[in-house]
C-alpha cells in the first residue's frame, strides 16, 4: 500500500509539473511587429484580444480600461503554426503498446475516430505548443482506410475541448514500391501485392458507393455497416479524403484513381516524390500536405537536397502546398525548421510561412478561425523575438483561443533543473 501511494504521488506531481494552468482574459499586445500573413506586416502595432478572439489589430488601436497590457517592443507576433501531419495525442512511448493508440487492427476501419483517442495530457503537447505550433492534425495510421483524422488545438482538458473543426478520412494508397531496405520480395511479388491491394480498395469503394445510394433512397435506413457509413460524407463531398502517397508512380496512380472515382474533396499527403510529377499534380488541382522536409532522398541516386526542395518545386509548378512535420515521431516542435529548410532550398519565405499557417487552415476548412492575424479570428498566436524559422529565436508567449499558455514543458523543466544544479557536483 505504501508503494502504491508513492506511485500515485509521483504521478500527481508529474501531472502538475507538466500541466500548469493557462490564463484567460482580455489582453492588449502593444508595440509589436505583427505578421498578419494575409494582410502584410504591421510595424509598431497593437493586437487586442477580447473574449478569446482578435478584436482589433493595427497601428492605432483603442485599449479598453482594465485590459492587461503586454509590451512587445522588439518582438514579433505570428499566427499559431498548424502541423497537418502528426499523431500528436495518440502516441506517448512508441515502444510501450499501452501508450500508443494510432494504429487499430483492420484494413478498412474509417469509422475509428482519432479524436476519441487523443490524450489531452500527452507530454508532447506542451513541448510542441511552446514552440509556436498551436494546432495539429492527429492522424491514425496502419491499414488501407485507417480511420478519421482530427484537427486539434493544443489546449484543453478533453478531446472535445481541443477539437478545432476538421475531420477527414485517411486512405493509405496502395504502394507499388519496396517497404524498406529489408524488403526482399521479388518485383513480381511486389506487383502482385500492389494489384491485390488496389483491387481490395476498388471493392470497398464500390460497396460504399452502393451503400450511399441505398442510404439516400431509404433516408438513412440502409442497415448498420459502420465502415461504409463512415465513407458516406466523402462520397457526398461533405468530408475530405486524405490520401497518403509518396512514390511518383503511386502519386500518378492515385490521381487517376481519384478522377475515376469522382472524389470531390481530397488532399494528397506525404508526397515525398511530388517534385517528379509536380506538373501532373498541379493539373489535377488537388492540394498537397507534404513532409517531413528534413528527410533523406527517397532514392540512392537522387541529390541529397531533393526532400528539402520538394515543397518549393511543387509550389513553383502551381500546386497549393502545406508543410507538415514527420508523423512517425514526437518532434512536431520542429515544424518551423521543416519550413525553414524549404526556404533555404528554393521556396519563397512568404510561401513557406503560409504553408504552415493559412494554407493548412484553408485546406482543412478552418481559415475563418485560424491561420492568420485578422479581426474576428481566434486569438491563436505566438510572440517571439525573431524569425521563427531560426533555431536561435525565442518564443515568449503563446495564446490558444485567447488562453495564455504556460511556457513550460518537460524539456524546459529539465533545462532549468540542470542549468544551475544545487548542490551540484562535489569537489
Amino acid at each position: 500500500m505504501g508503494l502504491l501511494t508513492a506511485i500515485v504521488c509521483i504521478v500527481v506531481l508529474r501531472v502538475e509539473a507538466q500541466s500548469p494552468k493557462g490564463k484567460y482574459g482580455n489582453v492588449a499586445l502593444t508595440n509589436a511587429t505583427i505578421e498578419t500573413i494575409t494582410k502584410g506586416t504591421i510595424q509598431n502595432g497593437t493586437l487586442l484580444i477580447v473574449d478569446g478572439k482578435i478584436a482589433a489589430v493595427g497601428g492605432n488601436v483603442s485599449i479598453p480600461s482594465g485590459t492587461e497590457t503586454i509590451d512587445c517592443k522588439g518582438q514579433f507576433i505570428y499566427p499559431g503554426m498548424i502541423d497537418a501531419g502528426t499523431n500528436l495525442g495518440l502516441n506517448e512511448i512508441s515502444s510501450v503498446a499501452r501508450t500508443t493508440d494510432f494504429n487499430e487492427i483492420g484494413e478498412v476501419i474509417p469509422q475509428m475516430k482519432a479524436l476519441t483517442a487523443v490524450n489531452p495530457n500527452a507530454s508532447a503537447i506542451p513541448v510542441t505548443r511552446v514552440s509556436g505550433v498551436t494546432t495539429a492534425l492527429s492522424i491514425p495510421t496502419g491499414g488501407m482506410l485507417s480511420g478519421t483524422a482530427a484537427l486539434i488545438n493544443l489546449h484543453g482538458y478533453t478531446p472535445d475541448q481541443m477539437f478545432a473543426g476538421f475531420e477527414g478520412i485517411v486512405l493509405n494508397f496502395p504502394n507499388t514500391g519496396r517497404r524498406g531496405f529489408f524488403d526482399r520480395r521479388t518485383d513480381e511479388e511486389i506487383k502482385k501485392a500492389s494489384d491485390k491491394a488496389l483491387a481490395s480498395l476498388n471493392d470497398v469503394w464500390e460497396k460504399a458507393t452502393q451503400y450511399q445510394k441505398l442510404d439516400s433512397a431509404t433516408k438513412g435506413k440502409a442497415g448498420y455497416y459502420p465502415e461504409l457509413q463512415a465513407l458516406i460524407p466523402v462520397m457526398r463531398g461533405e468530408q475530405t479524403l486524405l490520401v497518403e502517397v509518396n512514390a511518383s508512380k503511386d502519386i500518378q496512380a492515385a490521381l487517376k484513381w481519384l478522377k475515376e472515382k469522382k472524389v470531390k474533396k481530397s488532399i494528397l499527403t506525404g508526397v515525398a516524390e511530388g517534385w517528379r510529377v509536380a506538373d501532373e499534380i498541379a493539373k489535377s488541382g488537388i492540394p498537397v500536405i507534404t513532409g517531413g522536409v528534413l528527410e533523406l532522398p527517397t532514392r540512392d541516386y537522387d541529390r541529397y537536397d531533393k526532400a528539402y526542395a520538394n515543397p518549393g518545386l511543387l509550389k513553383k509548378a502551381g500546386v497549393k502546398v502545406a508543410i507538415k512535420s514527420e508523423s512517425n515521431n514526437n518532434n512536431y516542435r520542429n515544424l518551423p525548421y521543416h519550413a525553414g529548410f524549404a526556404v533555404a532550398y528554393g521556396m519563397n519565405k512568404e510561401d513557406a510561412l503560409k504553408a504552415i499557417t493559412i494554407i493548412p487552415a484553408e485546406l482543412l476548412g478552418v481559415a475563418n478561425k485560424l491561420g492568420s492575424i485578422e479581426v474576428g479570428k481566434s486569438a491563436t498566436l505566438f510572440i517571439c523575438n525573431g524569425d521563427p524559422f531560426e533555431t536561435k529565436t525565442q518564443i515568449s508567449h503563446v495564446f490558444i483561443e485567447g488562453w495564455s499558455m504556460p511556457m513550460v514543458s518537460r524539456q524546459t523543466e529539465l533545462y532549468n533543473e540542470f542549468l544551475k544544479r544545487e548542490p551540484g557536483v562535489k569537489k
